[in-house]
């Protein structure tokens, strides 16, 4: 049975299409359509329900580098989109810590508390799911119940190669940098699907 929604992701190279309780909605071309490869009418901003999300939307356009996106990823207008079907269906965001999507849409930052729609944002980083790179990570939830955590776990890449670093650590490939740990896909996952649960106490 379907449970959850997956937006914006790479349904080619991804973990969200092999699991059975997911529907995936495929993430944004650079002129804010991109076809899920599995059903070619699934374009990610058209998602309207029922399901609780986990939202992925393009982080080039919102992220520290900006200033040098191509428009790879996606539209930036798929960022304050997903805050949107977050926030109308229940579930969780998940961008770069200090994303200036934060920002744009007025979300909460980390220890901010909880906002008029209900939703926080907390801290992860996602070498503790099996990331290459430490990757901290923002994600904005609204409705669900964040699951257990993981053991920390110690990185051995860096995403981009600089010389604040401090190590010789090698730089993640570039075309698996956007791909989201199968662990952490489960428990972002489980965390979208305990929405019902919350939103019936």
């Amino acid at each position: 049975m379907i449970r959850v929604a997956a937006l914006y992701v790479d349904t080619a190279r991804g973990p969200y299409a092999g699991m059975a309780s997911v529907e995936c909605w495929g993430f944004a071309r650079r002129d804010g359509r991109q076809h899920d490869l599995f059903a070619p009418t699934r374009d990610a901003a058209s998602y309207a329900g029922p399901h609780p999300v986990i939202a992925h939307p393009p982080c080039g356009p919102w992220g520290r580098f900006w200033w040098n996106y191509k428009g790879g990823e996606g539209a930036k207008s798929c960022g304050p989109r997903a805050v949107e079907q977050v926030r109308a269906f229940g579930g969780v965001l998940e961008h770069p810590s200090h994303s200036g999507l934060w920002k744009h849409c007025a979300l909460p930052e980390p220890g901010d508390g909880l906002d008029e729609h209900g939703g926080r944002t907390i801290l992860v980083n996602q070498s503790d799911w099996g990331h290459k790179a430490r990757k901290p990570t923002w994600l904005y939830i609204v409705g669900g119940l964040v699951p257990p955590m993981p053991p920390p776990r110690e990185p051995t890449h860096v995403m981009v190669r600089l010389l604040r670093n401090g190590n010789d650590w090698p730089e993640v490939p570039k075309r698996e940098r956007h791909l989201t740990p199968p662990a952490f896909a489960q428990w972002l996952v489980d965390l979208a699907g305990t929405v019902a649960i919350t939103r019936t106490k």
